[in-house]
């Protein structure tokens, strides 16, 4: 008995059927795909705009209080300290003797 002959055409239109199923759904996600980059170009494109024109991006350093600009030259101070800690990458172990070890190995 033969499930799958190259003749009968119910097995040609159910191999049509589900490439057509399949291919529509690729074509619809990419037309989703699409859309939403279509949006968030827009969003980023009137965020760009209002950041842009916006008189408070100039005079921010002046508005910016002695407390705020110690605590941006010491959060500074320490990124720029944690560079340049470099640590040797040595492991030291050192023996440890015990009893629980002697009870494991007897040679111990």
């Amino acid at each position: 008995m033969y499930f799958l002959s190259i003749t009968d055409p119910q097995n040609w239109l159910l191999a049509g059927i589900s490439m057509l199923v399949v291919f529509a759904i690729l074509v619809i996600l990419v037309a989703i795909l699409n859309i939403f980059s279509l949006v968030s170009k827009k969003q980023t494109s009137i965020k760009t705009k209002t950041v842009k024109g916006s008189p408070e991006q100039s005079k921010g350093l002046e508005k910016a209080s002695e407390e705020d600009k110690a605590a941006v030259a010491t959060a500074l101070y320490l990124y720029f300290e944690e560079i340049n800690n470099s640590e040797s990458r040595v492991l030291t172990i050192s023996p440890y003797d015990s009893a629980w070890g002697a009870q494991l190995n007897p040679r111990l």
